[in-house]
């Protein structure tokens, strides 16, 4: 019988999957919603000086740190990378990501798109994934929606997008995340995710 791997010589590269985007396009949404499919990567929790929202869990939706804690977790160099963003700080726990590569799974990060750049320069092997909207007035909407954006905090963020949206080209693949169709935007990460396990040269992820 002759060897299995004569025909399948190809060998599993766990993958740095990093979802990005403006604010308001649904990131927190599309991780929860692959989470819900129970899919096998492991999700990094990132870690935030930000206040909670209501409907937000600690350890599970963001590390929730004092300004004080986060300040020394960049002293120690705990974090892959990390950013100021509307006034608060987030940042990637460095061990995380790399436990989760060691054991073999699959790394899916939520990060702003200068975050993004950040990895991209660390690890030319990400995967960078750019999630927008249809318009800028979807994209009001959605923040309007979570009640917890001032009308000026809406403005800002939407000169923020338009200023990101001129990055496009710095990531791998751009996904318009339409109203009511989260599934759709889903699915089309998760072929992205297959298609790239099936390359005859796979990305290999060195941090």
């Amino acid at each position: 019988m002759s060897n299995p791997s004569e025909f399948y010589p190809l060998q599993h590269e766990p993958l740095l999957v990093v979802i990005s985007g403006p604010s308001g396009v649904g990131k927190d949404s599309v991780l929860q919603s692959m989470k819900e499919r129970g899919v096998p990567f492991h999700f990094v929790v990132t870690a935030t000086t930000r206040p909670s929202r209501s409907e937000e869990v600690h350890g599970v939706d963001y590390f929730f740190v004092s300004q004080a804690e986060f300040t020394r977790m960049i002293e120690n160099g705990e974090l892959l990378e990390y950013a100021h963003v509307y006034d608060d700080y987030k940042g990637i726990p460095k061990d995380q990501v790399r436990r989760a590569l060691d054991s073999g799974q699959d790394v899916v990060l939520r990060v702003d798109v200068q975050g993004a750049e950040t990895i991209r320069k660390l690890c030319l092997e990400a995967v960078l994934i750019f999630l927008t909207v249809e318009d800028e007035g979807e994209m009001a909407k959605r923040l309007q929606k979570r009640h917890t954006e001032s009308e000026e905090s809406v403005r800002l963020r939407i000169v923020t997008a338009r200023k990101e949206l001129q990055r496009i080209q710095d990531f791998d693949y751009l996904i318009v995340n339409r109203e009511a169709r989260l599934d759709e935007t889903v699915d089309k990460i998760l072929a992205i995710i297959q298609a790239e396990h099936l390359r005859v040269t796979p990305r290999k992820v060195t941090l």
